[in-house]
């Protein structure tokens, strides 16, 4: 087997090990425990990392559009979202529509 493919294996066994290490810890635990609490802002905080890269440093069609429309499209899209008691998708679809129209614009 290769080094690649070798690596790629073990890579998903120990993701999928960790994984189902999580959900038998969590299935014991009270959903306001501490560790939960600190798994969540585990998660929430690395999806904020991937959405400041995705905002800032783009890659592929996302980096054609301009630096203004990819923040007015995130900026709508959170404010729709908290007024809209985070609600997911309209937030999605009205920061996609602003983004676009301010494209449109530049």
């Amino acid at each position: 087997m290769a080094d690649a493919n070798l690596a790629l294996l073990l890579t998903a066994l120990a993701c999928l090990g960790l994984r189902a290490a999580g959900v038998m810890l969590a299935g014991g635990l009270a959903p306001d425990h501490p560790l939960i609490a600190w798994a969540t802002a585990g998660a929430q905080a690395t999806l904020a990392a991937f959405v400041v890269l995705a905002v800032v440093a783009p890659s592929g069609a996302l980096a054609e559009v301009p630096l203004a429309a990819r923040l007015a499209g995130l900026g709508v899209g959170m404010a729709v979202c908290l007024g809209y008691g985070r609600r997911m998708l309209p937030a999605l679809l009205a920061g996609l529509a602003a983004m676009l129209l301010v494209r449109a614009v530049l």
